[in-house]
């Protein structure tokens, strides 16, 4: 019986390498938690094109929108584990979510490998011109002179948007209500339209309204000021110190993905993230590339859970 076990775990292992040395023979998926228009959205299709052509296959992007993200990853943690379905994740439903949703059908952490971070950067807080605030000071002015009235839009709850939101609410002791939707574009585009007065957007959605003058960035939620809006404040130096509210998105295969097809989606994404020309893209919409190595994200993901958690849990925040 031994001796068959022994054979039977080399035929696989042997099978297993000669599956990831053809590898990819057929198109991957890209799979992203959010509507068009919206961060993830705008990485996503940006870092595709360049992946396909380093791997020499189409990578597809499928948009899969609902549940803060949740809906994609659990897809991807529940698809095959052959490097043709992977996930650009973010920080609500790999770290949040399970602090939330009382029956999470996934555990990011286990139903997940990481393959690189993919970008790090900010949210910027913007407003409608109609709500006739140009600063954070006006901001909390009005919120407190009428508590439970201003609302604010996000890419979904737990995500970093609604985080951002809830911390600040928290720190500045004012009643703000969350408004979800399904990504950061819908929410911008009703935030256009005068449907919500303001919202914790990324700068890919929003940056470009507030450059045409459409929108007003008020505050940004990193520890410094980004270089995409170098003339708007950090929450933190606006009188809250301390605040910080970071958003990233993540590439992730389902767990079990074979060593040898982790290690080349790493690899290749590495350097797609590398490019001289790709990161002058993402850094014209805000996002700043941060590719690392699997243990780097991992130990990553790790403390942010830990760190986020804290913060559910302090600020009560729910699924419901």
């Amino acid at each position: 019986m031994l001796i068959r076990s022994i054979v039977t775990g080399l035929c696989l292992a042997a099978a297993a390498n000669a599956f990831a040395q053809g590898y990819p023979s057929r198109p991957i998926n890209m799979v992203i938690g959010f509507a068009p228009g919206g961060g993830t959205d705008t990485a996503a299709r940006i870092i595709a094109k360049k992946l396909a052509e380093e791997m020499g296959q189409t990578v597809v992007v499928e948009n899969k929108p609902g549940a803060g993200g949740n809906i994609a990853t659990d897809y991807v943690a529940k698809s095959a584990p052959d490097g043709y379905t992977i996930l650009l994740g973010s920080i609500g439903s790999l770290t949040v979510a399970p602090h939330i949703v009382a029956k999470l059908p996934y555990d990011p952490r286990r139903d997940l490998a990481p393959i690189t971070m993919a970008v790090v950067f900010p949210n910027v807080l913007v407003v409608n011109p109609s709500l006739n605030v140009k600063t954070l000071a006006e901001y909390v002015k009005l919120a407190k002179e009428k508590p439970g009235s201003i609302t604010y839009g996000s890419s979904g709850i737990g995500g970093a948007a609604h985080l951002a939101g809830a911390l600040f609410g928290s720190m500045a002791k004012i009643d703000i209500v969350h408004v979800p939707y399904k990504g950061g574009g819908p929410a911008v585009k009703d935030l256009l339209g005068g449907q919500i007065p303001s919202a914790f957007a990324t700068p890919a959605s929003a940056g470009a309204f507030v450059k045409a003058g459409r929108l007003v960035a008020i505050a940004v939620t990193g520890a410094q000021r980004t270089a995409y809006l170098p003339e708007v404040p950090t929450i933190a130096e606006l009188g809250y110190p301390g605040y910080e509210a970071t958003n990233w998105y993540a590439y992730m295969a389902p767990a079990k993905t074979p060593e040898d097809i982790l290690g080349r989606l790493h690899r290749d994404l590495v350097k797609v993230l590398g490019d001289k020309g790709i990161r002058e893209q993402l850094s014209g919409h805000g996002l700043d590339p941060m590719p690392g190595t699997r243990a780097e994200l991992a130990a990553y993901i790790e403390r942010e859970y830990v760190t986020w958690g804290r913060v559910v849990k302090e600020a009560k925040i729910t699924a419901n």
